[in-house]
Formats: C-alpha cells, sequence, structure tokens
C-alpha cells in the first residue's frame, strides 16, 4: 500500500526536523496542519544535504553530494524515491509546484561547501542565494498555496527573511565553521581578522534586513503567518544575545537559546500575536 510509504516519508522527514532543529519545528507547529507536511519535508531535504557537507567528514563528500543530486532529480522525475525523505520532498515539489530552479541554485551553494572558498562580496552573496534565500522561497511557495501573485509579491521579503537567517547563523557557528571546517563566509574577515567593528557591520546589515522581513510576514496568509512569526522571534531572541557576546567570545564558544527559553518565548509570542490580531 503506497499511502503507508507516503505517510511514512512524511514522518522521516518530521522526525529529521525534529531531530536537528528545536526552533524551527516550533514554528512549524504553528503553521496550519495542512501546510506543515510540506515544510518538514523541505527541512528534512535541506539538512540531508547539509549533512552530507558538514558532518560526513571520514566519507567522499563530493561522491556522496553527486549522487544525492542525482537521486534528487530522478524522485522529482519519477515520482517516488526509495529515501523517505526524497519520497517526502518530490511529494511536496510537485504538490506545491516548487521551482526546480530554486533546488538547483541550493545544491549549487552545497557544492560551494565541498571546497575552501576565498569569500568576496560576489561569491558571499551567491552563496547566501542559495542556501539561505531559495529555501525561503521553496517555503514561500507552500504559503501561499499556488498563488502566483502572492508569490511575486511576497517574494523579496522570504529572500531577506532567509538572508537574515542564515547570516545569524553564520555569526551563532563562527567558531565551529573557521576552526574545524575551515570557512569563514563573511567577506570582511576573510584575512582571519574578526573584531567588534566588523562584527557591528555584520550586525547593522542582518537588522535591516530582519526589518524588511517583517513587512512581509505581516502579509503572509493566515495559514503561515504565526508560524513564519514565531521563527522570526527566535532568530531576533538569538541574533541579540549574540550583539550583546565580544567577538572575540564569539570565537570561542557558540551562542545558544536553551529550550525552555524558546518554549517561554513561544508562549509570549503567542499570546502577542493573539492581542495583535483582535
Amino acid at each position: 500500500m503506497k499511502a503507508l510509504f507516503d505517510e511514512l516519508s512524511r514522518q522521516v522527514s518530521k522526525a529529521v526536523t525534529q531531530k536537528y532543529s528545536t526552533s524551527f519545528s516550533l514554528g512549524i507547529l504553528a503553521l496550519h496542519p495542512s501546510i506543515r507536511p510540506a515544510i518538514y519535508a523541505i527541512y528534512g531535504y535541506v539538512r540531508l544535504a547539509d549533512e552530507i557537507v558538514d558532518s560526513f567528514h571520514n566519507f567522499n563528500k563530493g561522491l556522496l553530494l553527486e549522487r544525492f543530486k542525482e537521486q534528487t532529480w530522478q524522485a522529482l522525475d519519477e515520482g517516488i524515491s526509495l529515501n523517505p525523505v526524497l519520497h517526502s520532498f518530490q511529494e511536496a515539489v510537485s504538490l506545491y509546484q516548487i521551482d526546480r530552479g530554486l533546488i538547483e541554485q541550493f545544491l549549487h551553494s552545497m557544492q560551494m561547501d565541498l571546497t575552501p572558498i576565498d569569500y568576496n562580496s560576489e561569491r558571499y552573496n551567491e552563496y547566501i542565494l542559495g542556501s539561505a534565500e531559495v529555501v525561503g522561497l521553496m517555503c514561500l511557495q507552500v504559503f501561499v498555496e499556488g498563488d502566483a501573485d502572492a508569490y511575486q509579491s511576497l517574494k523579496p521579503y522570504a529572500m531577506k527573511l532567509g538572508s537574515a537567517f542564515q547570516k545569524v547563523n553564520f555569526l551563532r557557528d563562527l567558531k565551529d565553521d573557521y576552526q574545524i571546517l575551515g570557512r569563514t563566509y563573511f567577506p570582511q574577515i576573510g584575512s582571519g581578522l574578526f573584531d567588534n567593528n566588523i562584527k557591528s557591520s555584520i550586525e547593522k546589515d542582518i537588522e535591516a534586513e530582519f526589518k524588511e522581513a517583517l513587512i512581509g510576514i505581516n502579509k503572509l496568509p493566515a495559514c503561515s503567518k504565526f508560524g513564519v512569526y514565531l521563527a522570526y522571534k527566535y532568530y531576533i531572541s538569538l541574533f541579540r544575545k549574540i550583539k550583546q557576546v565580544p567577538a572575540q567570545k564569539i570565537l570561542q564558544e557558540r551562542v545558544r537559546i536553551p529550550n525552555l527559553q524558546k518554549f517561554s518565548l513561544m508562549m509570549r509570542c503567542y499570546v502577542q500575536y493573539k492581542i495583535a490580531n483582535l
């Protein structure tokens, strides 16, 4: 019975999301139930690709990623995959008509992570586009449920939000990216120098993107608005915590928000959101 495998595949993508990200799991729970499986599927897919380039150090990452890419296109063409994460992803792509160009751009950024790159401004923007902005656009195609006009209208805001999220991740993970993976995404620290002035410059850029993204969040359909707003509030909280930490300490430890604090934030956001929309 294929319906059983379809449901199993959705559950696997959900489990991947819950295992790797408490914050995104909470945000997805705040979405309308009808669109949750597709967002779990998108997260599960991008997480799998990210793990290949970030974690599988004792394996041939290039070969694994190439195989993953081939299996992606095969799943999309055939409408099925024996890999449950790929199967649920192809289902979401088909159901919501997600642009394959977005997937291709994402995989290109994953390819960039396989080799050390000197990230000048052009390459930095190219990486952000593929690793974060297009993922936001994949989710947006689900949020607007096929409304092409709404998609075009909200597209710039979704890209800004994805970019802001990614840049906060870069700051949060700066220690591990630099010391373990040998990466420095920010062009300002290509020489290895990272001080409070450089950190402040990066933070101003992120603040501007968050401000613009919030305009788009307020225009989202009811089925997705609160879930996206919740993710936004979590990242704003993480960002504010990072801002309070000196540059040298960022290079020594990863800034975190404890799970209990995340749940508390979710409850406060829910109350604020309900009051604002009465």
